[in-house]
């Protein structure tokens, strides 16, 4: 019997949609509630945006390869809307170009690990709560069938 086997080249959309999910599977079963491409309220879009079950909120920024992290520098941007922040790759991303003040989830398409805790930088009381309850509201307007992506608030 020959067997044939067909190789088939993995682009970044595919790399970043598998990263993506596996990190949000993470975060679910780490007891966050995970919600994909959240526009921020300085007009930043977070890969994942997640509320943990004590209130915090974490943002992870995917990075399918070098070159998309070379080109996008703007994660600096996230942390005044987060008490964590990581940055989630692929197995095989080069994990030693990243900065080691975030934290760092390693994920595929079915769930990751955390290699390093994000530290803890804990939001002020007012904004906690208008981006907890505009986490809330977006994700109740995703439940509902709009396809919504900005936190109102």
């Amino acid at each position: 019997m020959e067997v044939s086997v067909t190789l088939v080249a993995v682009g970044r959309p595919e790399i970043t949609a598998a990263v993506t999910r596996g990190a949000a599977r993470l975060l679910a079963d780490l007891g966050y509630a995970p919600l994909a491409e959240v526009t921020l309220p300085n007009g930043r879009r977070a890969d994942l945006m997640a509320l943990g079950p004590k209130g915090e909120i974490a943002i992870i920024e995917v990075k399918s390869g070098i070159e998309d992290y070379r080109v996008d520098r703007k994660w600096h941007e996230y942390l005044p809307y987060c008490d964590r922040f990581a940055f989630a790759v692929a197995p095989e991303f080069p994990r030693e170009i990243l900065p080691e003040d975030p934290g760092l989830l390693v994920c595929d398409g079915f769930g990751g690990a955390v290699l390093r805790e994000a530290p803890v930088s804990p939001l002020a009381p007012a904004r906690r709560k208008a981006l907890t309850i505009a986490f809330g509201r977006l994700a109740a307007l995703r439940a509902g069938g709009v396809a919504a992506t900005d936190l109102e608030g």
